[in-house]
């Protein structure tokens, strides 16, 4: 609970001396200042209007090394069409998967700014996720634009329709487009949405009905579910009933409030684990006059806008969360199990034909297969199934290179955990992460789901 006998959490009190207003408050202003002045979101939305996958192709997007399948056996015998192609399937891919966990954030930032808004301390902050929540849906537009038009002008319909059926539709069911990060969740029932306000609201966290968020109540008064985002990496952590009891306990409580956006940091976090590459790219470029393909430039763009949105997710997530009374059993609970199952979901394995991504090569097995079938290989059935299984079930340098991304984010995301006093150590830790970065787990993960891919598509 917010300490209303300290007068200097209030906005209004201008004269107290500095060093009585809180850091967190202070940087805040700070950061909406500069967030507002910035022209960041403008560029991105006219390099998204003007988008011509033809003026860009012949361009590298990044480094090399960001590309899909790069280090493989495959990738050392493409052509450099073949290999240009690579390069901007990753950036399509990868800024899908941003796309959906920016969603995420439009719905979350508005469900917590109705809890700090309950608080006249919290003005600005909440002013700055109104601007936050916009900016991301520009955003959005612009990588659906980019990578639709990168993909239609590559894979053709490959990239949209949904694979044959084989003698097994298990891993169909999972993955209806190429490189989806969808979730596949059952609707909440009425029974269900009524079980989950009463659990919430009656038993849970009875004594914070002062701090429900405005934004779920003028939900509830329309009659509508409570909202879930089933994409991205917060929508993949739950199935989405799950998901909506989350939302509701986020817009029920300031700390659990506070708890999304250490999943807003992570997701923050792996973005720029990659993202800085493009920026740096950019940079090159630009000292060099070179051409800048403008997928590039909306990568340098975004990564200039999220560096506010990453001060905030760190700031809430961090400080925030200790202006209010001492977290419950219940709310260390439901804290301790989102973030468990973020480890879980996103950072637990290491991908050897995407770089970046720190999970197994299972969800993305027959997307490769698709990949290959399309018409940048033009492989049959046969010849894409055998290059698969060299791709992603032996061991190259791929799997070294994403190794080296992925120590690089586990030191930064220890770091930004030690001092959260309410986390198990699996979480403060990073333990499943820690784990995940193994590439003979990889690959014995890997030959399993390769055996399953060749049944289903025989």
């Amino acid at each position: 609970m917010v300490d209303t006998a300290t007068p200097a959490l209030k906005f209004e009190s201008s004269t107290l001396s500095e060093e009585k207003v809180k850091k967190h408050i202070k940087i805040t202003e700070i950061n909406y200042r500069r967030n507002t002045d910035s022209d960041y979101t403008e560029k991105i939305e006219e390099l998204d209007k003007n988008f011509n996958y033809s003026s860009n192709s012949d361009y590298y997007w990044s480094q090399p090394e960001l590309s899909m399948l790069y280090g493989t056996p495959l990738y050392e015998q493409a052509s450099d069409s073949q290999k240009k192609a690579l390069n901007h399937v990753y950036w399509a891919t990868q800024y899908n998967q941003t796309a959906a966990t920016e969603a995420n954030a439009v719905l979350y930032n508005q469900v917590t700014a109705g809890v700090f808004a309950q608080m006249s301390d919290y003005k600005t902050l909440c002013q700055e996720l109104d601007l936050e929540t916009e900016q991301e849906r520009h955003h959005i537009h612009a990588f659906h634009t980019i990578g639709y038009k990168t993909k239609k002008a590559l894979l053709g319909k490959t990239a949209f329709s949904a694979p044959k059926q084989g003698k097994s539709n298990q891993l169909n069911k999972n993955q209806p487009q190429l490189f989806s990060f969808n979730l596949q969740s059952s609707p909440m029932s009425a029974f269900q949405d009524t079980a989950f306000r009463f659990i919430t609201n009656k038993v849970m966290l009875k004594n914070q009905a002062q701090y429900y968020s405005h934004y779920l109540r003028e939900l509830e008064q329309k009659g509508e579910f409570i909202p879930a985002q089933t994409t991205g990496l917060l929508g993949q952590i739950a199935p989405k009933p799950m998901l909506q009891f989350f939302t509701l306990n986020c817009g029920s409580s300031p700390f659990l409030a506070c708890v999304f956006y250490v999943t807003r940091f992570l997701a923050n976090m792996l973005l720029k684990n990659y993202e800085y590459r493009y920026v740096q790219y950019y940079r090159d470029l630009e000292r060099q006059g070179e051409f800048i393909p403008a997928p590039t430039a909306v990568s340098y763009n975004h990564l200039m806008d999220e560096s506010f949105h990453t001060t905030t997710s760190e700031l809430i997530a961090q400080d925030l969360y200790k202006d209010f009374s001492k977290p419950t059993a219940y709310e260390k609970f439901i804290a301790n199990v989102t973030i468990y199952r973020a480890q879980s979901v996103g950072l637990s394995g290491l991908s050897g034909g995407l770089p970046g991504i720190f999970r197994t090569d299972a969800s993305f097995m027959l997307s490769f297969y698709k990949l290959l079938q399309s018409p940048v290989f033009n492989m049959s059935s046969q010849e894409a199934l055998q290059w698969v299984e060299k791709c992603l079930c032996q061991e190259h340098e791929g799997f070294y290179i994403n190794l080296k991304y992925h120590q690089r984010l586990l030191i930064d995301l220890r770091r930004f955990f030690e001092e959260m006093d309410y986390l198990w150590p699996v979480n403060r830790e990073m333990r499943l992460m820690a784990t995940g970065g193994s590439i003979e787990r990889a690959i014995k993960t890997n030959i399993k789901a390769f055996d399953e891919l060749s049944r289903s598509v025989a």
